[in-house]
């Protein structure tokens, strides 16, 4: 039993490692029960009193995936990264909040449920990029999405056609790049940089 444990967290451990932003991804077809698994692992994360503003959008149509991907933006750090013909998304999914339920913690609750479906795209060897640069009024009219919601972000998924690699902060930026062979780097603040200390205090007086 207790190897059983260890295992499951060696597997969390190893999809948390292995979860970078795909911008480029391969020809190869999505199967569309993938994305229906992500908003399952979606709509089971944390969220503010139980509230549950968080709604979805799939879309895997081929004729609405080209109109999906010119309301996008991709790599702000870099020029001319963006997916050409060939190396874009087999599916998104659209991250809405239901209005009505709209509160200070939305941002949270959507935060929450969008880790969890990257994540399970990386257990699963798909690549996913979660994108806020996006066209919300194209969005909107292509796909017919009501007033009700306002719409969040959006989650691009595929197969990988990258393979980026993290790497322990060494210099002042955080931002990434690509090295002479053209494979993507994302430096990550080390944990001496992350891990602040702390000076108790038990006097309530």
């Amino acid at each position: 039993m207790l190897l059983e444990k260890e295992r499951t967290v060696m597997d969390l451990m190893e999809a948390i490692g292995r979860r970078r932003s795909i911008r480029h991804f391969s020809p190869e077809p999505l199967n569309n029960y993938d994305l229906y698994e992500m908003v399952q692992a979606a709509r089971l994360a944390p969220q503010a009193a139980n509230v549950q503003p968080v709604r979805y959008c799939i879309v895997h149509q081929p004729q609405l995936l080209e109109p999906m991907f010119e309301c996008t933006k991709w790599a702000g750090y870099l020029e001319n990264y963006a997916p050409a013909e060939g190396c874009r998304p087999k599916g998104y999914i659209v991250v809405l909040i239901e209005e009505k339920l709209k509160s200070r913690w939305t941002d949270v609750d959507a935060g929450a449920c969008v880790e969890n479906m990257l994540l399970t795209a990386a257990s699963k060897g798909l690549g996913a990029c979660w994108l806020g640069a996006i066209d919300r009024d194209k969005i909107r009219h292509l796909l017919g999405i009501s007033d009700e919601y306002s719409i969040h972000s959006l989650v691009a998924v595929g197969h990988p056609g990258e393979d980026p690699v993290w790497e322990e902060k060494d210099s002042d930026s955080i931002k990434y790049y690509l090295d002479d062979a053209g494979r993507l780097h994302v430096p990550k603040r080390r944990m001496g940089e992350i891990l602040v200390p702390i000076t108790p205090n038990l006097d309530q007086k």
